[in-house]
């Protein structure tokens, strides 16, 4: 597929399942291993459900923010906000996509959406403290490591992990940092 120009919108509860499908497909299972994002060697399961999605669409301070080529959706994340910050999860980009600057983009989209949706001063997120390509790849957009890390929780519903003592590692961006 060739990337044409990007389309960035809030999503709908009824785009609940494809994004579903998209979150799932770039972290778990073997279609995962076509991008660099996969969590296929550290995680078996599901890293969400359309419930939990269709809960954060509704929720005043959260978006989940669509990024289309055309009419197809190539990828999405998450902004939560809580107080003067937003943390972004779920960054997730099609596996055969990934590697062509869409999830730069969708990030710049994510912190410009969260500025003009709330009065914002520091940008959060949580990375596996293991995935340092990942952790390299935000430092180069501007987040710091802060130093501070807590267990990956645990949800037996959704997924287990393969590798005993995950952790995740915080990061920040100040908006003032922000281009």
């Amino acid at each position: 597929m060739i990337v044409q120009t990007l389309a960035f919108s809030k999503a709908q509860q009824h785009e609940a399942e494809q994004l579903v499908a998209l979150v799932n497909s770039a972290y778990r299972g073997e279609i995962s291993r076509q991008g660099w994002t996969t969590e296929v060697d550290l995680l078996d399961g599901r890293r969400t459900e359309a419930t939990e999605l269709k809960h954060l669409i509704a929720s005043d301070d959260s978006i989940i923010l669509l990024c289309k080529n055309a009419s197809e959706l190539v990828g999405s994340i998450h902004l939560e906000r809580s107080e003067q910050q937003v943390q972004f999860g779920m960054l997730a980009v099609q596996p055969s996509l990934q590697g062509r600057g869409i999830g730069k983009q969708l990030l710049q989209a994510a912190e410009l959406a969260a500025q003009q949706a709330w009065p914002v001063n520091t940008f959060v997120m949580a990375v596996i403290s293991s995935r340092h390509e990942l952790i390299a790849f935000y430092e180069r957009r501007g987040y710091r490591r802060t130093g501070i890390t807590k267990a990956f929780p645990v949800n037996p519903n959704l997924w287990t992990a393969k590798v005993a003592d995950l952790q995740l590692e915080f990061l920040e961006k100040s908006v003032i940092d922000h281009p």
